[in-house]
């Protein structure tokens, strides 16, 4: 209670005191709180500047003239719940600016009163009084626009003193009232009252003269099995003149039956539009019912029956019921009453809002025919409903508009079928047990839907188009996309927060264009490719995503859990198929252009193919062992070729080889014969006794007969040991099928051998005669000591008379 009264003290300055705030100048605001302290007198060191001082919950029990004569800029001054007996508003005559004054809830039995022109607010309230303490310097204070009294006795003479002023609210706090004159609070001139009432209290009186008092009449504390308000009642005529109020509440009410009967129907008959009563408890029998209730005549249009409590357990449900539904109201509410049933009667009504709120009523409210045909707001929220089906076909019949059924355990079948009015435009049904059949039990007008807390999956495509639809809120279901918006083409707000949503659909990027607001966050998001879009739209979306960025967060891969959407980074082209293919066509296509340029411009092809030979034969020469170079030779390599090719013979290749360093020796054939030998056996020999053999390949080495035995020796030679010992040039290109079919080995040859062609193109010589000496390449130091051991004499015995000559060279 004491935590509650200090809200209310601070709500009251609130309201009271900084309501002027723009009349007041600019300064510096100090609040000094010595709540709850324990404080017997009031602290001596105070700010001058102290604005707010909060001295409630102490042990005071008198104040000084000097308690807060330093404290000029003093506005707000709260000493509720001490001690305090004697009070002297001259105690505060130096603070000038002092708005606000409670002192409520102490032991005050005594007021000396002085003038405070700017006080606003002064509370009295729940003190020792005997009598209201009010005098001729209360209404002198013109700017009062709250006032909290008490007294165990109250009389006219009292509230005459401050009649001729204005109030906005009186307040009458009293611990005891053992004396009341009739009549006396009419006298009053507010537009709020608010009574507080001790226990053992005539309350009948005080009701008939505070409906007589203000618009706004509150009572607290109503205890009518302690009062005599049945026999009071019982004498008193029940039509009120005169009558003020407005909007009439009651709190903390304690009554049997019958006396809340007789306050219903007092108060129909009076000008009360607004009727209210909460925390109410009833027992007894019942003996009055809606028979013996006088509905005419009535200015009511509300009625609000909140947090009831029965004594009794078995109620006439027809005697109950039927009295409030029968009220000829526009507005009714009976909410958290345990009401297991309601009772309507068989004649149309005028009731435009119902709420039922927070009771335990099933679908056995539907099973009778209703007739509501102005209804456009119903609230069945947290009851016992169970098939929609069945609300619906009461719907139909209304005007409804507005419908709240969340907190059910409502559910919908396929197989039902549903009719809702027209005029339905929003519609609450979260917290139910709803599957993704819900979509087809929809009205087709709806503007404003409510599913969260469901049991949805799924948006259904075979569904009714919800053309009106601006709101949808599918909040902690069991979405695993989000939904898409074919069925919803006016779809503003979607609300789809803490579902199991991985990534987003394409349908959603397609059909939802319109949508201005997305909550999407706290789900367990998969940042792949297909979040790409999504992450996207956080980004550049201004403000259209809920939450952003903090309530979106990666969920996998595991590598990105717990990133935020912002900081993935996704590339385009890694995302877009159609893209990347794009991307590879055309890298393709530029260097299928550049490669073709080269082949066109530099030959590439013709670089490529050398640029391999001289690979495979660096590789071979390699492989060859010293072994294999120290077999048998007396010269280094041989060289092959027709008459016709001799000048680029003797002009091209032998000076290209003579740049080797050491000593190389070269057997060249000069076309003379030996009388003495056969060409083809000076040609075999020549083969035999050198480390390679070249031919320079030509048309003409092809046409000449004794040319191709050469080749065709050579070939049969070395054919069961290795191909390596010969090398082809290709001096002008010759087709296979140029070379004659009686030279069988040359074709083969040429077929399976690569050969080195001489290119016609001067800038590429180089890497010809790079590739020719790769395939020479052999230790020439190891190999020159075998050659020089035969001489010039002995190899022309051998040669004598032969068409072959011995030309010896430096080696490199």
């Amino acid at each position: 209670m004491r935590h509650i009264r200090s809200i209310y003290i601070f709500c009251s300055i609130v309201t009271s005191v900084l309501s002027g705030a723009s009349e007041l100048p600019e300064e510096r605001e100090l609040t000094a709180n010595f709540s709850s302290m324990s404080l017997r007198k009031v602290p001596e060191d105070l700010t001058p500047i102290t604005t707010t001082l909060d001295l409630s919950y102490n042990l005071l029990s008198q104040l000084q003239h000097s308690d807060f004569h330093s404290l000029s800029k003093l506005k707000v001054l709260i000493l509720c719940h001490n001690r305090i007996q004697e009070l002297d508003i001259k105690t505060f005559e130096f603070n000038k600016e002092l708005r606000y004054l409670d002192v409520s809830n102490n032991r005050l039995k005594s007021v000396a009163w002085f003038s405070l022109a700017g006080l606003r607010h002064l509370d009295l309230s729940f003190n020792d009084f005997d009598t209201v303490p009010i005098c001729v310097e209360t209404g002198n204070m013109s700017h009062l626009e709250t006032l909290g009294l008490s007294g165990a006795k109250i009389q006219k003479s009292d509230f005459q003193k401050i009649a001729h002023f204005h109030l906005n609210t009186v307040f009458l706090g009293l611990r005891t009232l053992s004396h009341y004159e009739e009549g006396s609070l009419p006298i009053l001139n507010t537009t709020k009252l608010h009574i507080v009432l001790p226990v053992n209290t005539n309350f009948w009186v005080l009701l008939h003269d505070g409906i007589k008092t203000s618009k706004i009449l509150e009572v607290t504390n109503i205890d009518l099995q302690k009062s005599q308000f049945t026999s009071y009642g019982s004498q008193q005529n029940l039509i009120l003149e005169n009558a003020k109020t407005s909007i009439l509440l009651l709190n903390k009410v304690d009554l049997s039956w019958d006396d809340l009967f007789l306050i219903f129907q007092l108060v129909w008959h009076t000008s009360v539009e607004y009727f209210q009563i909460q925390h109410v408890t009833f027992g007894g029998k019942v003996y009055l019912d809606h028979n013996s209730f006088d509905y005419s005549n009535t200015v009511m249009r509300t009625i609000k029956l909140e947090h009831v409590h029965f004594r009794i357990f078995n109620i006439p449900q027809e005697s109950v019921y039927l009295l409030f539904t029968k009220m000829d109201i526009e507005n009714l509410t009976i909410s958290d009453a345990q009401m297991p049933h309601m009772l309507f009667p068989m004649y149309p009504t005028r009731f435009q809002y119902l709420n039922f709120a927070n009771n335990i009523l099933t679908d056995d409210v539907f099973k009778k025919s209703i007739q509501l045909p102005h209804l456009k707001t119903l609230i069945l929220k947290d009851n016992k409903l169970e098939t929609l089906s069945l609300v619906s076909y009461f719907a139909s019949n209304t005007s409804l508009r507005h419908l709240d059924l969340s907190e059910n355990l409502l559910q919908h079948e396929n197989d039902e079928n549903c009719l809702w009015p027209e005029t339905l435009v929003t519609m609450n049904l979260s917290f139910n047990k709803f599957a993704d059949s819900v979509f087809r039990c929809l009205p087709r007008n709806i503007q404003i839907l409510d599913l969260n807390s469901n049991k949805i999956q799924t948006v259904p495509k075979e569904i009714t188009h919800l053309t009106s639809l601006r709101e949808l809120n599918l909040a902690f279901n069991f979405l695993t996309d989000l939904p898409g918006c074919s069925h919803f083409r006016r779809l503003l707000v979607l609300n789809v927060e803490m579902n199991l949503i991985l990534s987003s659909s394409l349908d959603f990027f397609q059909s939802c264009q319109e949508v201005k607001t997305l909550n999407a966050g706290r789900n367990p998001f998969r940042c792949t490719c297909e979040l790409r879009d999504f992450i996207q739209l956080g980004k550049y979306s201004e403000g259209m995503m809920v939450g952003w960025s903090d309530s979106y967060i990666c969920e996998y891969p595991s590598n990105l859990k717990g990133t935020q959407l912002k900081d993935v980074h996704l590339p385009e082209i890694s995302c877009n198929t159609g893209l990347l293919i794009v991307s590879i066509v055309v890298i393709m296509l530029v260097l299928g252009m550049a490669v073709a340029f080269c082949c066109l411009h530099f030959d590439l092809p013709w670089y490529l193919r050398m640029l391999c030979q001289w690979t495979q034969t660096w590789l071979r020469v390699r492989k060859t062992t010293q072994e294999q170079l120290k077999r048998s030779v007396q010269f280094h390599v041989f060289i092959s070729y027709s008459e016709h090719d001799s000048a680029w013979v003797k002009y091209e290749l032998i000076p290209s080889l003579e740049k080797e360093d050491g000593s190389v020796l070269i057997c060249l054939h000069e076309g003379n014969s030996d009388p003495g030998q056969s060409m083809t056996e000076d040609t075999i020999n020549c083969i035999e006794k050198s480390y390679k053999s070249i031919f320079v390949l030509s048309p003409s080495f092809v046409q000449t007969e004794w040319c191709h035995y050469e080749p065709y020796f050579a070939h049969r030679s070395l054919f069961h040991e290795s191909l390596d010992y010969i090398i082809l040039i290709l001096l002008e290109p010759i087709p296979l099928y140029c070379i004659p079919t009686r030279y069988p080995k040359l074709k083969a040859l040429m077929e399976k051998k690569a050969y080195l062609e001489w290119p016609q193109d001067r800038r590429k010589c180089g890497l010809f005669w790079a590739n020719l000496r790769a395939a020479l390449h052999v230790n020439l130091l190891d190999t020159t000591g075998t050659c020089e051991l035969q001489t010039f004499t002995e190899l022309n015995e051998v040669f004598r008379g032969s068409a072959v000559s011995l030309i010896r060279t430096d080696c490199l």
